[in-house]
């Protein structure tokens, strides 16, 4: 069984909360980072939370979510290890997997409805990296996180 780690602000807590019911349900185990309400928070507190955990591998992936998405996907990237990827439809979220090797999948719980975020995640989580030519791709995106050993 994958572990998924969730995370959102306030602008996306509606949206985890049905994500988190939805991956249950589909048979992943769900570590949810937070928010808890809808109180205003500050979203990179939670996409911190969530990269960490996929960075450290206690999570194979992970699912932010904050208004557009754009935040998230932002603060995750200054993580490690960390490929978040800001997905606004199905092609978006299986080239990220495919193409990039993405660990991270960023929503926007204000631009996208439950029936297109479910089926966004469905190809997320569904995806798998193809490798060849790419893995040269995602080495080099890897090296720019430890620039001493890219020379």
């Amino acid at each position: 069984m994958r572990k998924i780690a969730i995370g959102a602000d306030h602008a996306g807590y509606q949206l985890k909360r049905e994500v988190t019911q939805y991956l249950l349900v589909s048979g992943y185990q769900v570590e949810d980072m937070g928010t808890h309400s809808e109180e205003s928070v500050d979203y990179p507190d939670y996409a911190v939370r969530v990269a960490r955990a996929v960075a450290k591998g206690e999570a194979d992936l992970g699912i932010l979510i904050c208004g557009t998405g754009i935040g998230m996907s932002i603060a995750a990237n200054k993580v490690r290890g960390v490929r978040a990827a800001l997905a606004t439809d199905c092609y978006m979220a299986r080239m990220a997997r495919e193409h990039n090797d993405a660990n991270i999948l960023c929503l926007g719980g204000r631009v996208l409805g439950i029936g297109s975020a479910l089926d966004i995640i469905q190809v997320f989580l569904e995806s798998r990296f193809i490798g060849e030519r790419h893995t040269r791709r995602v080495s080099k995106i890897q090296a720019l996180e430890n620039p001493d050993k890219s020379d």
